[in-house]
């Protein structure tokens, strides 16, 4: 190679080592307008996560002895009440709520109603939300259930299952989370409540989590607990399980 063709390339090496800097000094300056620079205003524009608080509805006279299903006419108990009024307190602590959703059942929207009232909302009812369809077992005793040769398949391998006449466990995973993905595309960065009840909240949390449906048994959904996702760019992240009790506040998206 000539001299001359060294000394050319030499020169536009040299520009293009002052052009880089030169773009990235661009980049990273603060603007004579106080404001930051290009990639800060991208990162402060980013939506934040949305945060949905799902609460399974409190205590029946029925809870823990029969399968009630979506069989109309079952409200709270007493003690059920209370326990809704104690969630609905711990909700009321947080900086906002944009919405309450519930499943269209009795015992849900009794749960709802002081979750809202103490925000000043509405309650909105949201069909996707509503528990498991049973069919044939809808009003059964959970003692009588346990003694059918189905239990089972229904603790070990509920992606097998489908109740007679009724949902699989799969159909309702999936009716949960495209109700919950509709949900996040309503409230983009923002916090809401979804009172809905004990299975399909385990199936919800169990597709958060990317727990196989056949282990979504271990996870245990308490009456008026709520357990808490954040919904973001890049999928949901799973904030707290089952919680009776303590303060939400850092739960909310940042």
């Amino acid at each position: 190679m000539s001299a001359r063709a060294r000394a050319w390339l030499a020169a536009a090496a040299t520009a293009l080592a002052r052009k880089g800097r030169a773009v990235y000094h661009s980049a990273h300056a603060r603007p004579l307008d106080g404001r930051r620079g290009d990639h800060a205003i991208q990162k402060r524009r980013r939506p934040t996560a949305t945060l949905i608080l799902l609460v399974r509805h409190g205590r029946t006279p029925t809870t823990g002895s029969v399968l009630p299903g979506r069989a109309p006419g079952l409200h709270l108990a007493e003690d059920g009440r209370k326990e809704a009024e104690v969630t609905a307190e711990r909700i009321a602590k947080l900086k906002a709520v944009a919405a309450v959703y519930s499943s269209p059942l009795e015992r849900a929207r009794e749960t709802a109603v002081p979750i809202a009232q103490k925000r000043g909302l509405e309650i909105r009812i949201e069909p996707g939300l509503i528990e498991c369809e049973i069919g044939e077992w809808t009003g059964l005793e959970l003692a009588k259930a346990a003694k059918l040769p189905e239990w089972t398949v229904v603790q070990r391998h509920p992606s097998g299952f489908r109740f007679p006449g009724g949902e699989s466990f799969m159909e309702i995973q999936t009716r949960m989370a495209d109700t919950l993905h509709a949900l996040v595309a309503r409230h983009p960065g923002e916090t809401i409540v979804a009172v809905s009840h004990a299975d399909p909240i385990k199936t919800a949390v169990a597709h958060a989590l990317g727990t196989p449906l056949d282990l979504f048994q271990r996870i245990a959904i308490g009456t008026a607990s709520v357990s808490a996702i954040a919904y973001g760019r890049t999928g949901p992240t799973v904030l707290t399980v089952n919680s009776t009790g303590g303060s939400l506040a850092e739960l909310q998206p940042s």
